[in-house]
């Protein structure tokens, strides 16, 4: 995960006018509605306004997501796909990509994992944390090739649907850590912890920085995790109970999936 700060707000829903506003200054700017002071500039105006009393103040993260998301929509050149959609990945990156795009090839010898046995989580652009995911919905891939699925999270409605980056923002469900497990964390490991704080209760990546290891029996961990947050490069001392472990093959390298239908998952 790249090193972006964290969408402090990450309850705020634009209003109407607000998204009238964003449309009308998309049409005007184009990519230009990138920019980080054209972004601060909105996101200063709407959370003046009126409408935003007693909301959380919108960040000009929030806004720029919100224009990166309108470009990927308007760039989308499939949004359907008569063939149904195949996971192929290459073991040794853990590339997952669409029939068609075979610039690698699949791995022989291994054996299909059926994915309705496994669970997923996906990266939200609105808060940039992980959310389970209820079933996915849809696909389309983008004029850069690049595969986008339709994602519902678990305990959202339909009005949080996403379209998520498959690459960067889907990946095999973290593990909740438990007691008897804690010795199979190691310094370094890439971990996925609950974060608390004034504005928001996420779960977010971090890497584990040290671990100061107690005694303790199965039922209960003693055992205090120092983990560095990748959103905001910060650090904190957590216990068991706020630490989800990656999957073992996740530690080194990313998510691995030999080729295998999605079209079982559609809810």
């Amino acid at each position: 995960m790249d090193k972006l700060s964290l969408i402090e707000s990450a309850s705020h829903q634009f209003s109407i006018d607000e998204m009238v506003e964003l449309e009308r200054l998309y049409q005007e700017m184009g990519e230009k509605s990138l920019d980080q002071n054209f972004c601060q500039e909105i996101a200063k105006n709407f959370s003046s306004s009126s409408e935003s009393v007693g909301k959380s103040s919108l960040s000009w993260e929030q806004v720029q997501h919100w224009f990166q998301n309108k470009q990927k929509e308007l760039q989308a050149i499939v949004t359907l796909s008569p063939d149904p959609l195949k996971v192929v990945v290459n073991d040794s990156d853990g590339s997952i990509l669409r029939n068609g795009h075979n610039s690698f090839a699949t791995p022989k010898g291994k054996p299909a994992t059926d994915l309705k046995k496994l669970k997923f989580e996906a990266r939200s652009f609105k808060d940039l944390a992980w959310h389970d995911v209820s079933s996915f919905l849809n696909f389309r891939v983008m004029s850069t090739g690049e595969l986008e699925v339709r994602v519902r999270y678990a305990g959202f409605g339909k009005d949080e649907d996403e379209w998520v980056n498959v690459k960067d923002g889907v990946r095999e469900a973290s593990i909740p850590l438990e007691p008897s497990d804690c010795h199979k964390v190691k310094d370094g490991d890439l971990v996925l912890c609950f974060v608390v704080r004034d504005d928001y209760a996420l779960y977010c990546d971090a890497h584990v920085v040290n671990i100061q290891r107690e005694e303790h029996g199965p039922a209960d961990c003693k055992c205090l995790f120092t983990v560095r947050y990748l959103h905001d490069d910060s650090e904190a001392a957590i216990s068991w109970k706020d630490v989800c472990c990656r999957p073992s093959q996740e530690k080194k390298r990313p998510l691995a999936l030999p080729m295998q239908s999605i079209e079982s998952l559609w809810g």
